[in-house]
């Protein structure tokens, strides 16, 4: 428990913070789920429109420091790969 006002208002900045942050995470999880779900269809054009989505909502985590710059850079990497296995 906060023993000062400003440790109260730091403890409550912080969880409006964190629930932010996951539902961010959340959002970009399922950006990547239709990702997979298009190559798994075998459709490439729709996996295409979907990677682009995804693209830009892992660079927009990273430059927000909700997730590593490399995790988004090894995420990316992976789904173009799967995608151009699909030609």
């Amino acid at each position: 428990m906060a023993n000062s006002a400003q440790a109260a208002k730091r403890a409550r900045q912080a969880e409006k913070q964190r629930q932010h942050n996951a539902s961010m995470r959340s959002a970009m999880r399922t950006s990547l789920k239709k990702v997979y779900a298009a190559i798994d269809t075998g459709d490439q054009a729709a996996a295409n429109a979907a990677f682009r989505d995804a693209q830009s909502n892992l660079d927009g985590m990273a430059r927000k420091g909700i997730i590593a710059k490399n995790k988004a850079a090894r995420t990316k990497s992976r789904l173009n790969a799967r995608i151009k296995a699909m030609a």
